[in-house]
């Protein structure tokens, strides 16, 4: 009898575990790799922050953050195989288009781009505008990355052969203001919270162009221009429809969150080790960066039509291919969000 209820009691734990009721809740989960751009930037707080405040697990997802240098280097882990989403610029869904590789964005986390093209302390003299960059060495993220299309874009616009520019990789974060402030180059495409860690430092710090606000980025490209957004290849978002989602309400979840606390409350959120030791120089860049990020998660599709603009202007790759640019991005996600929860998604 006892030997039969030791049996029966087997079958019941193997029935258990089988089913997953009887397992640890996070084995359920589904498993996620994020390759995140340059996790420092802000960027990508909003990914960060989705971590931290326990929106990935809420959804069932087990989420891993891999940091990398700059968004290039998190699009070859997607494409390697080594990640499954890309928390990146949107831009580089447009730019791969051109080459027949199908990526496709399904939540936008930054309305504008953030990019600011700033001259190295030892180098103001020198450099007063950006036509004054021809022959120069100029430091972006990572070779390939937002960084380094924003220069091209540039240099192009106030006609210069980007050709004629080095571009050197410097990160985003404490390398990228080390290079500036020894010298080692003679500008640099950065982002928050560097460009206001390096003002702390140098209040006469020249900046030439400026996409941190919503006047700068219309000034700058006619229109909204978006920055961050999670996104992965085609096939891979058609084939996980039920993770898309999950992580498309933790992002919507995270951004209603920011919008209804304040920069220090939101800072107290991050590690300390992206928060570093000023906290001051931390907290000033984030209420600069606030307005950056979006309130509904939707890409505008006037903003996806003025990255295919910009890119086609700058390379003829780009133009000549004929890209259909509802192909690169979906709200269906978002908008799905709305329906079951009530998110704001308008």
């Amino acid at each position: 009898m006892r030997a039969m209820v030791g049996r029966l009691a087997g079958m019941l734990l193997a029935l258990l575990l089988g089913s997953g009721l009887g397992s640890d809740p996070a084995a359920a989960q589904s498993k996620i790799t994020i390759a995140v751009g340059g996790g420092a930037c802000l960027c990508y707080l909003p990914t960060v922050l989705a971590r931290q405040l326990g929106e990935f697990d809420k959804a069932g997802l087990a989420v891993e953050l891999v940091d990398l240098k700059g968004g290039s280097d998190a699009l070859r882990a997607v494409l390697g195989g080594s990640a499954d989403v890309v928390s990146g610029y949107f831009d580089h869904c447009v730019n791969l288009a051109a080459k027949k590789q199908e990526l496709r964005a399904f939540v936008v986390y930054d309305r504008y781009p953030g990019l600011v093209l700033v001259v190295s302390p030892s180098h103001n003299g020198e450099i007063k505008s950006i036509k004054d960059l021809a022959g120069k060495k100029v430091g972006v993220s990572a070779p390939g990355s937002s960084t380094d299309f924003f220069l091209k874009f540039l240099l192009k616009k106030n006609g210069l052969d980007p050709a004629g520019t080095s571009v050197i990789g410097v990160g985003l974060g404490a390398t990228a203001v080390a290079a500036m402030e020894q010298g080692q180059i003679d500008a640099a495409v950065m982002l928050d919270p560097s460009v206001t860690v390096l003002q702390g430092s140098h209040p006469d710090l020249r900046i030439l162009s400026d996409t941190r606000t919503q006047k700068d980025t219309l000034d700058m490209f006619g229109g909204e221009y978006p920055g961050g957004a999670l996104y992965s290849t085609t096939a891979w978002v058609a084939a996980h429809d039920k993770e898309v989602q999950g992580l498309t309400n933790a992002i919507l979840n995270t951004l209603a969150w920011i919008h209804s606390h304040s920069a220090e409350e939101i800072m107290e959120k991050m590690p300390p080790e992206i928060v570093g030791k000023n906290k001051e120089l931390y907290l000033a860049a984030l209420k600069n960066t606030i307005p950056m990020y979006s309130e509904t998660g939707r890409m505008d599709p006037k903003g996806a039509d003025a990255v295919l603009a910009v890119f086609s202007e700058g390379s003829p790759e780009v133009a000549k291919a004929n890209i259909d640019v509802t192909k690169t991005y979906t709200n269906q996600f978002v908008e799905q969000a709305k329906k079951t929860t009530g998110m704001n998604a308008k």
